[in-house]
């Protein structure tokens, strides 16, 4: 066993936020990386970990509190993985996601940058995501309060959201800020059937256990909800019949809701599986920018739908399209910029990995009566991704939104190769986006970026930011 090393207690002034939402400090010029601090704030911190170049740290006691901290509200705050940030009052976490995106170009990736406009801010901080995915789990997290409690906690089952940096671990909610109301009474209800029926929860360690993962999904527009359970296959009666109790809540759900079971037997811990039972329709219908976006289980669409407006305007504004223009976009996702492109330009091209996206976006755009566009299924990170490219038209106008590891550097390449007269660049890490446009670095400039904040309450941030050739 380990030796118990003792508690080594400090107290510091931290000065800044860092890149993943944990806040800066120094002692004899040594970093110091304390959770649960802020800017301004003088506190008292448990040693959790030392470095050569850093210590980490978590706040015990706030000695000098900053006029910005504020009570948060979730209980489970600074335990699960979903906020970081809910002690900080909203406008300072636009601010800081403004500076975030500044220190990715300027000190990270050494990127001169035209401008770095203010923080577009979600206009609601709280209840704005339209899709969750809830984990189940072999091996539930107690705080430290908690263990040293002395009470006795159920530690081999939990449904919750996962903590952060552990694979295993799973914080136990029943319900969540950053969702609607209906999510939450899905929630709860999946929690009550799992008690009732004992089933066990998947254990991604040692890959086994039946209950795996909750998505729900809703829509702002028409109010309706999409929740699909996910589990290994059933083997037994009890198994059957959680499932059953489970998609008894459909009768109370918004008309036009969908309930859906799907089995995934593979040792993946994405939230996907082969849909078996389906109650509803099976897809949500969203409206955004004026255009209706089908979205089925397992497609993307962006996570904060009442602010998507905000974004794909300045993503139009700054794309500059003209109805001449030819326009290929990668990482298109259901359409969500290539559709409103399509309205502007004389046509689209679009590129996506996944095949249910792809269908989505035809779908989308049949349904919506746009014509000039047209979608292709492809892995860009593969090298044959570049003959299916070669194959597009020339473009005047590329948009780019990748996941948040970026691009694969050979799409980069082939961008300079292509040498597109403007590039705009949608992302959801400011640091792998400046990693990219330092490499673009060598034909564009980058004329300016808008922070959008899609994720309140945590440290994520999305940028839109405009490539102009030399």
């Amino acid at each position: 066993m380990r030796k118990q090393l003792p508690v080594q207690e400090i107290e510091i002034t931290v000065d800044a936020i860092g890149f993943e939402g944990i806040s800066i400090g120094r002692i004899d010029n040594l970093v110091h990386f304390v959770a649960g601090a802020l800017p301004g704030e003088r506190v008292r911190a448990r040693v959790t970990g030392k470095k050569k170049k850093f210590v980490q740290a978590e706040t015990i006691e706030v000695l000098e509190a900053s006029p910005n901290r504020v009570e948060a509200p979730c209980p489970h705050f600074g335990t699960c993985g979903g906020c970081k940030w809910q002690h900080l009052v909203y406008t300072e976490q636009a601010s800081w996601k403004r500076q975030h995106v500044i220190d990715a170009f300027e000190r990270l990736a050494h990127v001169p940058v035209g401008s770095v406009k203010p923080t577009l801010a979600s206009p609601e901080p709280f209840h704005y995501r339209n899709k969750m995915e809830f984990s189940f789990g072999a091996s539930s997290w107690l705080t430290r309060e908690e263990i040293e409690s002395g009470k006795e906690f159920d530690t081999q089952f939990a449904l919750g959201l996962h903590v952060p940096g552990r694979f295993d671990k799973v914080r136990d909610v029943e319900f969540c800020l950053l969702q609607s109301d209906v999510a939450n009474t899905i929630l709860a209800h999946t929690h009550a059937c799992a008690d009732e029926h004992d089933v066990k929860a998947y254990n991604q360690r040692f890959h086994d256990g039946f209950a795996r993962h909750l998505v729900v999904r809703t829509s702002a527009a028409e109010g309706t909800v999409m929740t699909v359970l996910i589990t290994t296959t059933p083997t037994d009666e009890t198994q059957v019949a959680f499932i059953e109790s489970w998609m008894s809540l459909f009768a109370s759900l918004p008309s036009g809701s969908s309930m859906i079971h799907a089995v995934n037997d593979t040792w993946s811990p994405v939230a996907t599986g082969e849909i078996k039972q389906c109650l509803g329709p099976g897809y949500l219908d969203e409206v955004s920018h004026g255009i209706t976006y089908r979205v089925s289980p397992f497609s993307f669409f962006q996570t904060n739908t009442k602010h998507l407006p905000a974004l794909v305007e300045e993503a139009m504004q700054g794309a500059h399209i003209a109805s001449s223009d030819v326009v290929w976009d990668l990482y298109c996702g259901t359409g969500t910029l290539t559709l409103p492109a399509a309205q502007r330009a004389k046509y689209v091209v679009g590129a996506e990995l996944s095949a249910g996206s792809i269908a989505d976006a035809r779908a989308n755009a049949e349904r919506n009566g746009i014509a000039n566009v047209e979608f292709h299924t492809v892995d860009l990170h593969v090298p044959a991704a570049l003959d299916v490219l070669r194959r597009f038209p020339t473009p005047d106008v590329i948009l780019i939104d990748p996941p948040r590891n970026g691009m694969h550097e050979q799409v980069v390449r082939h961008l300079l190769a292509v040498g597109a007269p403007r590039i705009l660049y949608v992302s959801c890490n400011p640091a792998t986006m400046a990693r990219d446009c330092a490499i673009l670095a060598e034909l564009y400039d980058v004329e300016a970026i808008t922070p959008v904040d899609m994720f309140p309450q945590t440290f994520h941030v999305e940028a839109v930011g405009t490539l102009v050739k030399r």
